[in-house]
């Protein structure tokens, strides 16, 4: 199955400004501040969380509550714009270490 589909940079330039906004939102700060990992549940300082879409926006997520969690700067660098199906095979390669 072909799972991509065609983004504009003007979805993509608003979906970045709401992550922006979300970032401020006491929702989020609560989210950073309990420090674990959502892909991989390290425990890391706050500072060192990134906001991630489940849905890359470039793969048409949408920055919203339901589809950003905090990752450690690692799991996102490494899930990039994968599906969360597309990711579930590293996921599973975690839970075996």
């Amino acid at each position: 199955m072909d799972w991509e589909i065609e983004v504009d940079e003007e979805h993509i330039r608003r979906e970045r400004q709401k992550a922006r906004e979300l970032r401020k939102q006491n929702w989020w700060k609560n989210r950073i501040a309990k420090g674990i990992c959502h892909y991989c549940g390290k425990t890391v300082a706050a500072k060192d969380l990134t906001l991630d879409h489940i849905v890359p926006v470039a793969r048409g997520g949408r920055t919203t509550k339901g589809n950003c969690v905090a990752a450690c700067k690692d799991c996102n660098n490494q899930k990039k714009n994968l599906l969360p199906m597309e990711w579930d095979e590293y996921l599973q390669h975690l839970q075996e270490k």
